[in-house]
């Protein structure tokens, strides 16, 4: 390393060194004065429920939200962490302290749809106080179909239905179908590398939403795209081609169904490149809509200037709103989850004698 490129780094490494300081004094607690949490002397017995990250317990929350009982008292919260590695392995190597007071709720990810192939995705889905979404991630419920409409009401205040969800969303499935089977095949035989995550992202997303026609352009586009994708997918991995038909039958038994695909498909990529671009089109047309009564209304000058305000005023960012969406309890995958908690609150009330 020359002088230079030394003197280079080192005013680099001052830099960031200011930077972090900079961080910790806007960041800095002041141990002694924290709030203590208030005492509760109801007679529930505490259950400390642990998730993945912080974005997970506002979702586990709304689901534990269901179970209200006077016996049980549900707590979310993050376990504490030395280090940063990814939430659900944390949970998983407090996977033998899971017990009746202590639960363990995460992501499926692939676990529901291979706990015949692997121990730890047999112990996620066999044990009865570890609980998983059955979808891929928390993600996938927020997207369910049947309540994207009400997102767009609460984000733009406009009831009028100009977009049909369930039908877009079952044709991207059935587009995105062969593409995920060899994702999801993929991944089975730890052969990520044949289409990685952010090969099927490229493949998977939606690119723009042409509302008309119920987005049929779209979905012709996206088709184009998947269809080059598979194909180059099958020349180069014969003998993996070979292998899909039965791989897709198999996970048909756990619910995969052609229209039904976006439920299991990566969650983050389901929500942040093609959900919010659907709704964002959509949402834009209901927002031009009202916007366009409001203006050919009888209202002028002021008065119009001021209804035009009041109007936009009241929107709301959509992936709040979407973030904020507990309307998925009447998906199939949801009902499965909750038999499975009610199973544990059953018997373990069972068990208190009350």
């Amino acid at each position: 390393m020359t002088k230079r490129e030394e003197n280079k780094l080192r005013k680099r490494e001052e830099r960031l060194e200011k930077l972090r300081a900079k961080a910790l004094a806007r960041g800095k607690v002041d141990l002694q004065n924290l709030p203590l949490p208030l005492p509760v002397d109801d007679g529930k017995r505490l259950v400390r429920v642990f998730v993945e990250g912080y974005e997970d317990v506002a979702f586990w929350r709304g689901i534990f939200d269901h179970f209200a009982n006077p016996y049980l008292r549900f707590e979310i919260s993050v376990p504490t962490r030395k280090d940063l590695p990814k939430g659900k392995k944390v949970l998983l190597s407090m996977a033998e302290q899971a017990n009746e007071e202590l639960l363990l709720c995460m992501d499926s990810d692939f676990d529901y749809l291979f706990d015949d192939e692997d121990e730890m995705s047999r112990q996620i889905v066999e044990s009865p106080y570890m609980f998983h979404t059955y979808t891929y991630a928390t993600e996938n419920y927020l997207c369910y179909a049947p309540s994207l409409h009400n997102v767009c009401v609460k984000a733009v205040k406009n009831d009028t239905h100009i977009f049909d969800f369930e039908r877009f969303m079952a044709d991207y499935s059935r587009t995105i179908y062969p593409l995920f089977l060899w994702y999801a095949y993929s991944a089975s035989r730890k052969t990520e590398n044949v289409l990685p995550l952010i090969d099927f992202k490229a493949a998977a997303r939606i690119g723009y939403l042409d509302i008309e026609e119920n987005g049929a352009n779209t979905i012709a586009w996206l088709k184009r795209n998947v269809d080059r994708r598979v194909a180059t997918l099958e020349a180069d991995n014969p003998d993996m081609a070979r292998e899909i038909p039965a791989f897709a039958e198999r996970i048909k038994k756990k619910g995969v169904e052609p229209e039904l695909t976006y439920h299991f498909m990566h969650g983050h990529t389901l929500m942040d490149n093609v959900v919010l671009t659907v709704l964002s089109g959509v949402c834009e047309k209901l927002r031009q809509m009202s916007l366009s009564k409001i203006i050919c209304s009888s209202k002028e000058g002021v008065a119009l200037k001021n209804e035009i305000s009041n109007y936009t005023n009241t929107l709301r960012s959509i992936r709040d709103v979407l973030l904020d969406n507990e309307n998925y309890i009447s998906s199939p995958l949801y009902k499965r989850l909750k038999a499975d908690i009610q199973r544990y609150i059953d018997a373990t009330i069972a068990k208190m004698g009350v």
